[in-house]
């Protein structure tokens, strides 16, 4: 009896729930991602302007993220959190069996819904759960766990497919049933823990939280030229391979695995308006070096310096924690990621014509969304000064 209450006050707490969700949602996402390129261009002939339609379709229920505070009426966050894991899961493992320009579209739907639900309910639970003062470093703890598990997938993605050969379809399968697996057990494990403040359930916009939105804007534009164009500018011009591209991301991660805990507990020295101008100034120089590069090793180069910033993205979330109303955090983690892929739904096809005329045309407009960043973080306050909010 007394090792199972030592067992529940010592493991059994929100924040281990946070990082097993944390773990499960990279090693299964990660797979649909490194393999994404590879697969629709061998199996499904895809060009610029078919994966850029894709990756605005997985966007669109990233804009509808706003809905979930509707859903919160009926399901309590931690619940859903779940649910929408599972759902991710599901869309992995059946996305091999699907290698049409169709098939592909309306897996990638399935899949994203679950993703960018179980994403808008993550972010809200982490900043209802984690005190402010250890956010940055807890952020930072859980992009670590991101990482391990985007090594051990990527790394046996490798070891399947480079060495077993197993198909494309037999390692989508594989890896969303582990994930959903994976997603029962902690299910079943953890309780239903309470939120400390009761959320406000309708859609908020506020005045106060103007900047917090325009970065987050900005950063979901940002986002979808690395996401969607640096990977198929590997593939496409420099002829990476899938195992070409799971070692690029292996780097990554291990990189993330690294430092990212250290660039939390950075922000929490320096804070949120200094790193974010080391970051949004790193990002311009990074996406005209994308524009010029000619050489397949400098192009890895900066694939792994881009990803590395990814880190550094924590600053505009403990941001936002620091100056939100407690029971205003729920709802606008669903606006903000609203929000965040307004520009993604677009952004993709549009750029996506744009790669057919002149690919390096959209890394030069990625540099111009990064300097309308570093124009904002200006606003930021000074780390001073955001201390006396607290």
């Amino acid at each position: 009896m007394n090792f199972i209450k030592k067992y529940l006050s010592v493991y059994h707490k929100p924040e281990h729930l946070l990082l097993s969700m944390a773990f499960i949602m990279p090693l299964v996402f990660s797979v649909w991602m490194v393999l994404l390129n590879n697969f629709v261009i061998e199996k499904a002939s895809f060009t610029g302007e078919e994966i850029g339609v894709l990756q605005s379709l997985r966007e669109i229920p990233g804009f509808l993220a706003f809905t979930a505070i509707y859903v919160l009426l009926f399901l309590k966050e931690q619940s859903f959190a779940l649910i929408a894991l599972a759902l991710t899961c599901i869309g992995v493992a059946i996305t091999g069996y699907f290698p049409s320009v169709i098939g592909l579209y309306l897996t990638t739907i399935l899949m994203s819904t679950g993703f960018h639900y179980f994403e808008t309910m993550n972010q809200s639970l982490t900043l209802q759960w984690i005190h402010k003062d250890k956010t940055p470093h807890f952020l930072g703890k859980m992009l670590s766990v991101k990482s391990i598990a985007s090594l051990l997938a990527y790394s046996t993605i490798w070891l399947l497919m480079k060495q077993f050969s197993w198909s494309y379809q037999a390692t989508y399968l594989f890896f969303g049933l582990l994930g959903l697996i994976a997603t029962i057990l902690i299910s079943w494990h953890f309780q239903s823990f309470p939120t400390p403040h009761e959320q406000t359930k309708k859609l908020i916009l506020r005045k106060r939280y103007w900047l917090y939105y325009a970065l987050t804007f900005f950063s979901g534009a940002r986002r979808q030229i690395f996401v969607v164009f640096a990977g198929f500018l590997m593939v496409e011009k420099f002829h990476y391979s899938v195992a070409d591209i799971s070692a690029l991301f292996l780097i990554n991660y291990i990189f993330n695995w690294l430092f990212a805990a250290k660039i939390g507990k950075l922000i929490g020295v320096l804070g949120e308006r200094i790193v974010l101008r080391i970051e949004y100034i790193g990002l311009i120089l990074l996406f005209i070096g994308y524009g010029l590069v000619e050489n397949a090793n400098i192009a890895a180069g900066l694939y792994v310096i881009d990803h590395l910033f990814f880190a550094l993205a924590i600053a505009v979330k403990s941001y936002f924690q620091k100056i939100a109303l407690p029971n205003d955090i729920a709802a606008s983690a669903g606006v903000s990621f609203s929000i965040n892929h307004i520009a993604a739904v677009v952004i993709p096809a549009l750029l996506g014509m744009v790669w057919m005329v002149n690919a390096s045309w959209v890394f030069y407009i990625g540099a111009s969304f990064a300097c309308c960043s570093l124009i904002l973080a200006g606003f930021v306050p000074k780390k001073e000064c955001l201390a006396k909010r607290t």
